[in-house]
């Protein structure tokens, strides 16, 4: 396939290993967010593929062609960083043309650009404007045109939004997911906020310790997590232990499940059930026995705690499905198999 591909790519800091043996293929057009905690190689791994740094084994191609150890300038790419690093001494039009200027282009292809990607980004207008005069989104705005300006095969973004208050973040994540739609250019971002990969993202990479634990569409990493990692790191999720006899009958919290049977012989395991999957019903007939101990309304959604099995879960309702329960009571739980998952480690 075309576009981007890495193969077994590692990155070593004298003993300690940031990146290990990463293999990714990004397809033409598509967005992907690299997604993990603080330090868990995802920065690293996108300064390799803006080719700021080195990898220490393997290999990364472009359309093709590989570009492991060709220099930054020459790999056809637009870079967005954290800090923006825009030039304060030139306008927002001068800001933008800047890749544009240092290539040689004329300066009546400069401004017809910088005028494309000023309505591009809905700052009509704005060439003469300084940079200081700009808020946080509409500097924001001018930094992604930059990037463009010179059409690139691939758009590295990291963490671009982190600096931005939470209403502006939200607004700018639906701005740029709609502007990589309409170009239809391969992007990549750089993010520790799962909510941000998972409303822009056509793919999320959760990595954790240098290393990818699952790439696949959000939905699937919410529902079908890879591992205990992934399932506690995506979202809110409930883990909750389980084995299986000799017949195949599965006990959660110690409570046999019907229906339930992941394995076919005995077997110790752990499911991720998620919050909004947890069915909170009347003590007996078959439910896991639980406790409430702390009911919290966030508005939009109930959050019920209970204790089963000395181990806590959660369960989240809507207002209009809201269970009548008060602390101290004796409920059960309820789990649907279906939304149940069994994770490999």
């Amino acid at each position: 396939m075309s576009g981007l591909i890495l193969e077994h790519v590692t990155k070593q800091f004298g003993t300690f290993t940031a990146v290990n043996d990463v293999n990714l293929s990004v397809a033409d057009g598509s967005f992907v967010c690299l997604l993990g905690p603080s330090g868990c190689g995802k920065t690293t791994l996108m300064r390799m593929i803006a080719g700021l740094d080195l990898p220490t084994g393997g290999s990364i191609r472009l359309s093709g062609a590989d570009i492991t150890q060709v220099p930054t300038h020459k790999r056809d790419l637009g870079m967005v960083f954290q800090s923006l690093a825009l030039f304060p001494h030139l306008t927002v039009g001068e800001n933008i043309a800047y890749s544009l200027r240092i290539r040689g282009a004329d300066k009546d292809a400069q401004k017809k650009r910088v005028d494309e990607l000023l309505a591009m980004i809905h700052l009509p207008g704005f060439a003469d404007r300084s940079v200081s005069k700009l808020s946080g989104g509409q500097r924001q705005r001018v930094a992604i045109a930059r990037a463009l300006a010179i059409s690139p095969k691939l758009f590295l973004l990291d963490e671009p939004l982190s600096a931005l208050d939470a209403k502006l973040r939200e607004a700018m994540q639906v701005e740029l997911r709609q502007l990589q739609q309409r170009l239809g250019i391969t992007t990549i971002v750089v993010t520790h906020d799962q909510r941000e990969a998972m409303t822009m993202a056509d793919t999320v990479v959760v990595m954790n310790g240098g290393e990818i634990r699952q790439a696949a569409a959000p939905v699937d990493i919410y529902r079908r997590p890879a591992d205990s990692f992934v399932a506690d790191f995506i979202g809110q999720t409930n883990l909750l232990p389980f084995e299986t006899d000799s017949a195949g009958r599965a006990a959660v919290l110690g409570t046999s499940i019907e229906g339930f049977a992941p394995f076919a012989g005995p077997a110790k395991g752990m499911l991720s059930v998620r919050p909004e999957d947890v069915q909170l019903v009347p003590a007996g007939n078959g439910s896991i026995p639980a406790q409430v101990t702390f009911v919290r309304d966030l508005g939009g959604t109930i959050e019920t705690f209970v204790e089963a099995g000395g181990q806590q879960v959660i369960a989240v309702s809507s207002p209009r499905n809201r269970p009548e329960v008060h602390v101290g009571q004796t409920v059960g739980i309820k789990l649907d198999p279906a939304t149940s998952v069994v994770l490999s480690k």
